[in-house]
């Protein structure tokens, strides 16, 4: 490995300190940095550093994370969509672009791409499949699981 390789690597490091911060901001994005340099015995600049670090570097965002139903939007749904192999990234990128969707990941597997959407009701799922979504050049096929009851919805991971 190069030694520019090696330095872009350890850039990208997360030590057991980075892991720490990121756990105390996953139950509360608002946490003082100060309270978060007592609870781990470090000082705030480090705390402060590390956690602009991570930002910088894409590892952590720290945002507000709401619950559709209970901001009025009545109707959820993941979305499996089979698409021709030339235009699945191009189909991708598209869909994300549209404000219905909040998760879209190509997959191996049975689907090309996954799909969660958030609509305000049925009539406005519908409007999204058959006038956004199906419309996409490059989609092949739908399947569309509406959602019934969401018993988990977790972003805490990837520290322990």
């Amino acid at each position: 490995m190069t030694e520019a390789r090696t330095r872009a690597a350890r850039a990208h490091e997360v030590s057991d300190l980075d892991k720490r911060i990121i756990e105390q901001l996953q139950e509360d994005g608002r946490r003082p940095f100060t309270q978060m340099a007592t609870d781990l015995g470090v000082s705030e600049a480090a705390v402060r550093a590390r956690t602009g670090r991570l930002i910088s570097e894409g590892i952590l965002q720290v945002v507000g994370v709401t619950d559709p139903l209970k901001l009025g939007f009545q109707q959820m749904a993941m979305i499996g969509l089979k698409v021709q192999a030339d235009r699945l990234i191009e189909a991708a990128q598209e869909i994300a672009a549209f404000p219905e969707t909040d998760y879209v990941v190509v997959t191996a597997g049975t689907y090309d791409i996954l799909v969660e959407c958030v609509a305000e009701n049925n009539d406005a799922l519908l409007v999204f499949l058959s006038t956004k979504l199906r419309k996409v050049q490059g989609v092949r096929e739908t399947e569309t699981f509406v959602y019934l009851r969401l018993l988990k919805q977790s972003y805490q991971w990837g520290t322990r």
